[in-house]
C-alpha cells in the first residue's frame, strides 16, 4: 500500500475497508491493578463492533520511560478490524476513557495505554495518526509481546520483520511475568 498523506488518505482507506485489515495494537498499564486493567481492556476491544481479537501476547513486565514512576505490564494483540484506522483510533481513545486514562503529562503514568502499531501494510501520516507507530522499532517493550504472536509481520516503512527488528534493541529491562 502506498504512503498516504493526511489530505489524501480518507479515499484511499474507504477503498481498502471492503476486506477485513490485520491489525496490531500495544497495551500497557502502571497504575491500579494492571493485569485485571489490561485483560478487561482486551475483552472490551473484542467486544467493540468491527473488531475481532486475533491473538494476544504474555504480560511483560518493563521499565516505565520518562519521569520517575512504577514499572509496566504491557502486551500486544493481533485484532482483524473492519474500520478504518481513524475509526480504530477513535475506539481505543475511548477505551482508554473508559478506563480512566488521563493525558497529563507525555510518557506519564497511566490505567491503560493503547496503541496502534501496524494497519495492515499501510504507511499513514495525518497530524493525530501515524500508521506504523513512529518509535515502535526502538521500543523492546513493543517489539517483544509482538515478536511472540507476530515475528514474520514485516514492518513496511523498514520492510523488516518483526522478529529482525527485535534483534536492534536492548530487551534487558523487559521480563515474561
Amino acid at each position: 500500500m502506498p504512503i498516504l498523506k493526511s489530505s489524501e488518505w480518507r479515499g484511499a482507506a474507504d477503498i481498502a475497508v471492503a476486506k477485513p485489515a490485520r491489525s496490531a495494537l500495544a497495551l500497557g498499564s502502571n497504575i491500579g491493578d494492571s493485569r485485571t486493567i489490561l485483560e478487561a481492556a482486551i475483552e472490551t476491544l473484542a467486544q467493540t463492533p468491527g473488531i475481532f481479537l486475533e491473538t494476544r501476547s504474555s504480560w511483560y513486565r518493563t521499565k516505565a520511560l520518562g519521569p520517575p514512576q512504577p514499572d509496566y505490564l504491557n502486551g500486544c494483540v493481533i485484532l482483524q478490524v473492519e474500520i478504518l484506522p481513524q475509526q480504530l483510533l477513535a475506539a481505543l481513545l475511548e477505551i482508554e476513557e473508559q478506563f480512566g486514562r488521563v493525558r497529563q503529562e507525555r510518557w506519564g503514568p497511566r490505567t491503560l495505554d493503547l496503541d496502534l502499531l501496524l494497519y495492515h501494510d499501510l504507511i499513514l501520516d495525518t497530524p493525530n495518526l501515524q500508521i506504523p507507530h513512529p518509535r515502535m522499532r526502538e521500543r523492546a517493550f513493543v517489539l517483544v509481546p509482538l515478536a511472540e504472536i507476530a515475528p514474520d509481520w514485516i514492518e513496511p516503512v523498514s520492510k523488516c520483520v518483526i522478529k529482525e527488528l527485535l534483534k536492534e534493541v536492548d530487551c534487558s529491562d523487559v521480563h515474561l511475568t
